[in-house]
């Protein structure tokens, strides 16, 4: 099962990206994984009740795996896509729910936003790839 050329760009763009956040995650303290874990909690409460170190490295993990599937040709496009997907959906309600992150219309990234609001081209690489690979599979 080899990977479509076209796939290359956004699947290196995005794997390589998420892979060195997540290896950056590696090395958080208490105090970086309990903001990680309470933003996350902004969009999804009951992440509030995980311990934020445990949910730190539970994080990184997640993400060096998923940044990894993406670098890998032999992750079938659809499947890492999929996750791709997912993984990035998450990120923008997180952005979304988050006080300070958008301006006053609740969509449009506030300076202190900027930084999560670029995962909305992660969010588009994914589910391009994921169209692209549904239609092609109905052919």
């Amino acid at each position: 099962m080899a990977v479509k050329l076209h796939h290359v760009p956004p699947r290196l763009a995005c794997g390589a990206f998420i892979l060195n956040t997540g290896v950056t995650k590696r090395s958080l303290d208490a105090e970086g994984a309990t903001g990680l874990r309470d933003q996350a909690a902004n969009a999804f409460p009951f992440l509030k009740k995980v311990d934020p170190v445990r949910f730190g490295k539970a994080l990184s993990a997640f993400e060096i795996a998923l940044g990894t599937a993406l670098l890998a040709p032999m992750v079938p496009t659809w499947a890492a896509a999929a996750v791709l997907s997912g993984f990035s959906a998450a990120l923008m309600r997180v952005y979304l729910k988050t006080p300070g992150m958008t301006r006053d219309d609740g969509i449009r990234p506030a300076p202190a936003g900027m930084g999560i609001a670029r995962d909305v081209f992660m969010l588009g690489s994914g589910l391009g790839l994921v169209v692209e690979e549904l239609a092609a599979k109905r052919d």
